[in-house]
C-alpha cells in the first residue's frame, strides 16, 4: 500500500505537533525517527485514521483518509498498535487475536484459528496464549499488541514504540520478525530506538519539531556524520605489574579533525547525532 502525505499540519490547542509534512512511501519497512515532541505519534494517528486531517491530506492505498468513507476503506488494510494500547485484561491473547480477526472482517473461524495460531508462534505467546491477558508481563502484552495488529495480514502495518518494554531476547525475536514484514506490505516502525531501526529498517524519516528533518536510506543518515567522525588512539599506560597496557583507541565526533585522528566510517548513531546538532545549530540542509 502506497502512503502519500502531502502539506500535514496538526495542532493540539496552542501546540503545532505537525508543521507541513510532506512525505511518499510504499512497500518496505520504514523506520520513524525524533526526540520526544517530535509529532511521531500525531504522525501514526492520523495515518491509521485515529485522528482526522486538518490541514493537508493523507492518502493510503488511494483512501483519502480526510473523509468518513475512505477511513472506513482502510479499516480492514490496517494493522495498528499505539504506543499507550491498552489491552482487554480479561481476553487471553488467542481470544484477542480472534476479536481482532472479526474486526477486520475475517468471518471463517477456522481460517482466524489458524492465523492466531501462526502468529502466536512466531511472537514466542505459546505458553502464554490462553491466560488472560491483565496477568502478563508488559513486554508480553507488548507482542501480543503486535501479534492482534498482524491479524487478517494488512497492507499497512503502523507500529508505535513496538519493542517498549521487551527484554533484550525478545527485543532480538521481535526485530527479527518484523525484518520480514516488508515484502509486499508497507510497515512504519516508530521507535527511540536506534538499534531497532538499524536492525530493521531500509528506509528512515527523522521528524524534528513537527518538519521532516531527513528521509531516506539509513545508510545515507549514518553518512550525515561522514568526515566528522575520528579515531584516536592513546598511548599504552604501565600497570601494576609494570606491563605496558595494550594501546587505548577512542572515537570522537567533531567538525574539524583532532591532531592526530584517524578518519572512520560513522555509525547510525554518529549520523543521526550529527543531524541533530545540525539542526540545533541551524546548519541542516532540508
Amino acid at each position: 500500500m502506497r502512503m502519500v502525505i502531502s502539506g500535514l499540519s496538526h495542532a493540539y490547542r496552542r501546540r503545532k505537533a505537525l508543521d507541513g509534512v510532506d512525505m511518499e512511501f510504499g512497500p518496505g519497512v520504514l523506520g520513524l525517527l525524533g526526540p520526544n515532541g517530535a509529532g511521531k505519534t500525531t504522525l501514526l494517528r492520523l495515518s491509521a485514521g485515529v485522528l482526522r486531517p486538518r490541514t493537508g491530506r493523507i492518502e493510503a492505498g488511494g483512501h483519502d483518509l480526510g473523509t468518513r468513507e475512505g477511513r472506513r476503506m482502510l479499516r480492514h488494510e490496517l494493522g495498528y498498535l499505539p504506543q499507550d494500547a491498552v489491552l482487554p485484561p480479561n481476553l487471553s491473547p488467542r481470544e484477542l487475536l480472534d476479536y481482532a480477526g472479526l474486526l477486520k472482517g475475517m468471518a471463517d473461524p477456522r481460517r482466524r484459528r489458524r492465523q492466531a495460531d501462526e502468529l502466536i508462534e512466531r511472537l514466542g505467546l505459546v505458553l502464554e496464549a490462553d491466560r488472560d491477558v491483565g496477568s502478563l508481563s508488559a513486554g508480553t502484552r507488548r507482542r501480543a499488541g503486535v501479534a492482534q495488529a498482524l491479524m487478517g495480514r494488512p497492507s499497512l502495518v503502523l507500529l508505535d514504540e513496538p519493542t517498549v518494554g521487551l527484554d533484550p531476547e525478545e527485543r532480538i525475536r521481535l526485530r527479527a520478525m518484523l525484518g520480514t514484514l516488508g515484502e509486499g506490505r508497507t510497515v512504519v516502525i516508530s521507535t527511540h530506538l536506534l538499534s531497532d531501526v538499524k536492525a530493521v529498517c531500509p528506509e528512515v524519516a527523522v521528524l524534528h519539531q513537527g518538519r521532516v528533518a531527513f528521509s531516506g536510506p539509513t545508510s545515507d543518515l549514518a553518512e550525515i556524520a561522514a568526515d566528522r567522525v575520528f579515531e584516536l588512539t592513546r598511548d599504552p599506560v604501565g600497570t601494576d605489574l609494570g606491563v605496558p597496557s595494550a594501546p587505548l583507541r577512542e572515537r570522537v565526533s567533531t567538525d574539524l579533525p583532532p591532531p592526530g585522528g584517524r578518519p572512520v566510517h560513522p555509525t547510525l548513531e554518529e549520523g543521526y547525532t550529527a543531524l541533530m546538532r545540525d539542526l540545533r545549530e541551524g546548519t541542516a540542509q532540508g
